[in-house]
């Protein structure tokens, strides 16, 4: 009886065990729509390459390429832009993807660097002004002028390697006048001064149509 229930067991485990495997090997196959939704519509993490964004990514003192995490929801969903976001676009000229800073949106003013054959641009709706943080190893608006709202994919959030960087984005912000003025105090200092430079290039709409001050007049009699 014993051998019978034996033999009787072997084919249900075999059974069994063959699903177990199916089940293992069609895991991934579950949860690949999952994680295609999750990048295509929410995060994902890109790597970072040239200098055009140095020393904010892929500065010289690191090693390696940056591996950053972007985030589309805000861009595609919620459609939200602003100056001194760092965005992946798709070039205009060639689609190729590129990492820049929005310098300026729509309705601004800004003024330009070489080789652009104008002063001054404004930006008209719909559009922004993208331009690398080393403005001397970029192709950015200064080459191809505004970019389309449509043709940016995501806006960088947290580096997540190296490991000695690792974390968001901060926004630049004057130093410590009474720290002491090591390595990271002159790096602070210097991301200030380059984020005042770049806004000091842009007139936004509000400052446009803000009405100028009225001037105190002294009456003589």
């Amino acid at each position: 009886m014993r051998q019978t229930w034996t033999s009787l067991r072997k084919p249900w485990r075999t059974f069994w065990d063959a699903h177990s495997t199916l089940r293992r090997a069609l895991y991934p196959l579950i949860w690949l729509p999952t994680g295609i939704v999750f990048t295509q519509f929410f995060y994902t993490v890109k790597s970072v390459s040239g200098r055009s964004m140095q020393p904010t990514l892929n500065p010289d003192t690191s090693p390696w390429r940056d591996l950053v995490l972007f985030d589309r929801f805000s861009i595609r969903t919620l459609r939200k832009y602003e100056r001194g976001d760092i965005v992946a676009l798709a070039s205009p000229i060639d689609s190729k993807l590129l990492v820049k800073r929005i310098v300026a949106l729509g309705g601004d003013t800004v003024k330009t660097l070489p080789p652009h054959p104008d002063a001054e641009v404004r930006i008209p709706p719909g559009h922004v002004w993208v331009e690398g943080d080393e403005p001397f190893h970029s192709e950015d608006s200064n080459t191809f002028g505004p970019v389309p709202l449509a043709l940016i994919d995501s806006k960088l959030i947290w580096i997540v390697w190296p490991q000695q960087r690792f974390g968001p984005l901060l926004t630049p912000s004057e130093p410590d006048p009474k720290a002491p003025r090591g390595p990271s105090w002159r790096l602070e200092k210097a991301a200030m001064e380059r984020a005042q430079w770049r806004n000091s290039r842009v007139t936004t709409v509000q400052q446009r149509l803000s009405p100028p001050d009225e001037l105190d007049t002294e009456v003589v009699v």
